[in-house]
């Protein structure tokens, strides 16, 4: 009796696709992503595989277009990476990744994504994802402290 009471006055989270549409506004940088034929399955939409290589695409000119991230000094590796998928990709969809730095600790630093269809105006989530980056030293292959220009550009850009 104790846990169906318990269960019964367990508060109700919100909707997951209203939480997610409330992040779609706090970012400061898209780029588009072309879909290759490769991408798909049998079923017509991108394998859930896929869109790790979508976020490694959009991050990789986030930190060349935006961070101007030196790789010579510094090199970065993924220490953790997720994804919640919403709405499959098709064949005829154009899509867009946001992307933004959401923490800066001395080593790591946290990338948020969303991957959005493009319909006219409109922008239709598809998923949202997060990875966890680490600044590493490639000559120890031990993480070191995030460059202090890089991590300036991205606490101004993102406004941290």
């Amino acid at each position: 009796m104790i846990l169906k009471t318990f269960w019964q006055n367990k508060s109700k989270n919100k909707d997951k696709l209203a939480v997610i549409k409330s992040f779609s506004d706090k970012f400061n940088y898209k780029t588009n992503i072309h879909l290759r034929f490769i991408d798909f399955d049998m079923m017509g939409h991108v394998n859930n595989s896929v869109y790790f290589t979508y976020l490694e695409i959009a991050r990789t000119k986030y930190w060349e277009e935006i961070i101007k991230w030196d790789w010579k000094k510094t090199g970065i590796v993924i220490a953790h990476a997720e994804l919640d998928y919403i709405l499959p990709i098709v064949m005829d969809d154009k899509i867009a990744i946001h992307v933004k730095t959401s923490r800066i600790g001395t080593t790591s630093f946290d990338l948020d994504y969303q991957i959005v269809k493009l319909r006219g105006n409109e922008e239709v989530i598809c998923s949202k994802g997060k990875t966890v980056c680490i600044a590493m030293d490639y000559n120890t292959g031990k993480p070191t402290a995030i460059p202090e220009e890089e991590k300036q550009k991205m606490l101004g850009f993102e406004q941290l």
